[in-house]
């Protein structure tokens, strides 16, 4: 587990957070019910392909589980989830040749859908695991989280390899079994245990020849290169804006004009401001969107009053940082501080 990786960077892409939200509203919940409490806004969240953060995706979730009081949500919507809303790594899963090569692309690309978790295979035995390692502790959404990637993956197994037969798939979650613990196994095939040392999902080593039935060499090779070409910039820093974020994501009270960023990237001021403008936002954007981001973790998971919080984000004045919040979230840091932590309690 690497500490040094923020919940706070984006980690997750949006559709995710999109699918939960439709399987809220097939519940009969409204967009306001669905967002209230969680300083997400509903147009954004559907219309901007921007990571979320593992902060606004624990947020939705604990909402999610409790308006629908349903503690094993998350494995229902992995086993709802279509293949190809993946985007490139679906596509490129697939396509392959084999069940090896599938499990080669999943271990490969599977950050650039997920970065909070990190997809390790091996050999164990007659057995093929795929394990993964969490960049930091995943807390009251662990469960969901990872039920999620195994629905996910059950469903990506079915549509390569056909009909699996009952428990030759092995799953283990590290959590303690839950109450609702037969839900699991009714969904996955029976091969269900809890309390292991990571999660880690198994299968036979024999399988790893089989052939695909969605085999198509033409779309694997464009498929494959797509996904390179995401791990490449994902590798060298991602996007501009993703570069802006995670350079205000480090600072600490005081933030770079814009012109101070630019020298740092050694752009020209006027660069920098068109290279953020055709990827959609604005440097000014981007730090309202990371104080505002910041302010609602601080004031959901920490002790730090107010004017605390207020000298955090940089501001000298906290009733300038109050007004500002209300525009943001249209109310004061201390009523969504207990609001949210009423709407959002695990």
């Amino acid at each position: 587990m690497q500490s040094s990786v923020s919940p706070l960077q984006p980690c997750l892409h949006p559709i995710y957070a999109r699918l939960l939200c439709a399987a809220l509203c097939q519940h009969g919940f409204s967009e306001a019910q669905v967002m209230e409490g969680t300083g997400l806004d509903w147009a954004h969240l559907h219309s901007d392909n921007r990571r979320l953060s593992f902060a606004q995706v624990q947020r939705l979730v604990r909402r999610a589980v409790q308006l629908t009081e349903c503690p094993w949500l998350g494995l229902e919507t992995g086993c709802a989830t279509q293949v190809y809303a993946h985007g490139p790594v679906g596509y490129a899963a697939v396509a392959c040749a084999d069940l090896r090569g599938v499990l080669q692309v999943v271990e490969r690309f599977s950050v650039l859908r997920l970065s909070s978790l990190r997809l390790t295979g091996h050999q164990v035995g007659e057995r093929y695991c795929l394990s993964a390692d969490e960049d930091f502790d995943l807390g009251d959404v662990r469960e969901y989280i990872l039920s999620t990637l195994a629905g996910t993956f059950l469903r990506l197994l079915e549509m390569v390899c056909g009909p699996l037969p009952s428990g030759a798939v092995q799953f283990d979650f590290p959590f303690a079994e839950p109450a609702w613990s037969a839900r699991y196994r009714e969904l996955l095939g029976g091969a269900v245990t809890f309390s292991a040392d990571c999660y880690r999902v198994s299968l036979p080593l024999a399988w790893l020849e089989r052939p695909s039935l969605s085999a198509d060499a033409s779309a694997a090779r464009l498929a494959l290169r797509d996904c390179e070409h995401l791990l490449l910039g994902a590798e060298q820093g991602g996007d501009w804006t993703s570069r802006v974020q995670l350079r205000l994501l480090a600072c600490e009270e005081r933030y770079p004009t814009l012109e101070q960023l630019a020298e740092e990237f050694h752009l020209s001021e006027r660069t920098l401001i068109r290279r953020l403008r055709d990827e959609g936002t604005t440097y000014q954007q981007l730090l309202d969107e990371v104080r505002q981001e910041l302010a609602c973790w601080l004031l959901l998971n920490t002790p730090l009053s107010v004017e605390r919080v207020a000298e955090r984000l940089g501001y000298q004045d906290s009733s300038n940082f109050s007004r500002t919040f209300r525009r943001w979230l249209g109310m004061t840091p201390n009523a969504w501080r207990s609001g949210s932590a009423e709407v959002l309690r695990p």
